[in-house]
């Protein structure tokens, strides 16, 4: 296993730690009622996928 030679400074550390950053969710509008949804996911508000009802809402 590899062990570090010397300390990493605060600084280092933090401007290191300071590129995790979170990915926004990507959303796209449904074509039936314009609310976001998942990409390629059934629409939660009104039930379709690919211009058909899946789901029971």
């Amino acid at each position: 296993m590899a062990v570090p030679k010397r300390k990493m400074s605060r600084s280092n550390t933090r401007s290191r730690r300071a590129n995790w950053k979170v990915a926004v969710v990507a959303t796209v509008a449904c074509p039936q009622c314009k609310s976001p949804k998942l990409p390629h996911a059934a629409c939660s508000v009104c039930g379709t996928y690919n211009g058909r009802q899946v789901l029971e809402v």
